[in-house]
């Protein structure tokens, strides 16, 4: 399917969503990059997206949310290394349990003094339910994330690239430093059973967090 055909699928709301999320980037990374850049970054993100999507109705949001990931990793490439936050990317295979809440836990224990991203190989429609209540329980809002696959410049970006069931789909660059996590996956799950997985995963995110010498907020 041609990209014009794979954008032709969009309403004329979506479209408009998108044009609208191109302005909100635009305002965003005003200062790091010029006004075609973020097009390109947020319609080839689209492009990916719709590819592989079987509705449309929150591609827009994903695209500009995905686009995003990407910029803040672009930005960190090429921009003056010293005094940078650490980066952490969490990947699994659909980005809606483990990698989520992964992130989640992480966001909130270090209170943006760590750069975090996720992603999957095969993104989920939306992020586990049962995930998202069980992180609800630690005052910690997954709710509003979405699942998202990863591009290379957010893997390059990455300090650290966490996985966790992604096998060989993970993809693997020189010089980045993996880490294998061997979590059970939540898919399925019930909330009572969740719960030791996201035990184990604060665990682990604290952990990394001290060896990051990034000290948590509680």
């Amino acid at each position: 399917m041609t990209l014009e055909r794979q954008r032709g699928q969009l309403s004329t709301a979506e479209q408009l969503h998108v044009r609208q999320g191109a302005e909100r980037l635009k305002q965003r990374f005003a200062r790091q990059l010029n006004s075609e850049t973020i097009e390109r970054f947020l319609y080839d993100s689209l492009d990916v997206l719709l590819g592989n999507a079987r509705k449309t109705e929150w591609v827009p949001l994903l695209a500009e949310r995905f686009a995003g990931d990407r910029i803040r990793a672009v930005i960190r490439l090429e921009g003056d290394q010293i005094g940078l936050n650490p980066s952490v990317l969490f990947l699994c295979v659909h980005n809606a349990g483990r990698s989520q809440m992964a992130a989640g836990f992480m966001r909130a224990l270090s209170g943006g003094n760590v750069d975090v991203y996720s992603g999957g190989s095969e993104p989920a429609e939306s992020v586990n339910h049962a995930a998202v209540a069980a992180m609800a329980e630690r005052g910690i809002d997954i709710g509003k994330e979405v699942p998202q696959p990863w591009a290379d410049e957010i893997i390059r970006a990455a300090d650290v690239v966490v996985t966790m069931g992604c096998g060989d789909a993970c993809p693997i660059f020189p010089g980045t430093r993996y880490v294998d996590w061997e979590v059970e996956d939540p898919a399925g799950k019930s909330i009572e059973e969740i719960r030791p997985i996201r035990d184990d995963l604060e665990s682990r995110v604290r952990a990394l967090m001290q060896e990051l010498e990034v000290e948590p907020l509680r």
